[in-house]
């Protein structure tokens, strides 16, 4: 079968089984996805092309059960803006967003404890603004006249089967003008009101999620250290504390 035949021929969803219109594929590394299917996969998952069929039923049957942790997350705090971070503090989870009715998006839950690391990429671009002559011709301002503009990305490096970072942009980029001597000078952007808020956001962001990962982690570390024996108050056992406090021979409170 030549290219066009190839082209032309009609293919099955390897998921759900239906028809894949002409424009609807998505290659997998050992069959095809339809559209529909695709739109369900999480949308921080990025390796769909190295990812067999297995591993992409795998991942709705995840995506399928992460409806349920949806509906039981509550939210205690927002972060961010634009895209926001949902925090589920009480149950230590959280999601990112950018969906306004976010319940219906399906958005990934993960726990503090997934929380590797994260980071603030801000990305500056720059520009010569000139003025236009007569005769058409562009020609610099005397001093030259700068543009510059900043977006803010933040990155959640998480510890998940199906993606391993979360990057989002932190709202609309920050546009800053500057007056400069020479081709080159810089801005200190920090001036500005709205870079300074955006660079207040991310710090948050990023500080929120590293200081729960941390009190995560302290609180593992203290559960699986081993036990102290002491001496009950209340009947003079030697005793090791249950999870409560307690006496494991009479039941009374060793730490009152």
């Amino acid at each position: 079968m030549g290219f066009f035949g190839k082209l032309f021929e009609k293919k099955n969803c390897d998921i759900c089984g239906g028809e894949i219109g002409l424009l609807g594929n998505r290659k997998l590394e050992d069959g095809n996805l339809c559209k529909e299917c695709a739109k369900k996969l999480s949308p921080w998952f990025s390796e769909r092309r190295q990812s067999t069929v297995e591993e992409i039923r795998a991942q709705l049957e995840y995506r399928e059960a992460n409806r349920a942790e949806v509906e039981r997350f509550r939210v205690t705090r927002t972060l961010g803006l634009g895209t926001k971070v949902l925090l589920d503090e009480d149950a230590g989870r959280f999601l990112v967003t950018s969906a306004q009715r976010w319940q219906e998006a399906n958005p990934d839950i993960l726990d503090f404890s997934q929380v590797t690391g994260c980071d603030v990429d801000i990305e500056e671009s720059k520009s010569e603004e000139k003025r236009k002559l007569p005769d058409g011709k562009e020609v610099s301002y005397n001093p030259p006249r700068y543009h510059y503009s900043y977006e803010f990305n933040v990155i959640i490096h998480v510890n998940s089967p199906w993606f391993d970072k979360i990057r989002f942009c932190l709202g609309n980029d920050v546009e800053v003008d500057a007056v400069g001597g020479r081709i080159g000078a810089s801005v200190n952007p920090r001036q500005n009101v709205e870079y300074q808020e955006r660079e207040r956001m991310a710090n948050e962001i990023r500080t929120a999620l590293t200081q729960v990962r941390r009190q995560v982690r302290k609180q593992a570390e203290e559960a699986a250290a081993p036990k102290q024996a002491v001496t009950c108050p209340w009947c003079g056992a030697t005793t090791t504390p249950d999870e409560s406090g307690r006496c494991e021979f009479c039941g009374g409170s060793v730490n009152n």
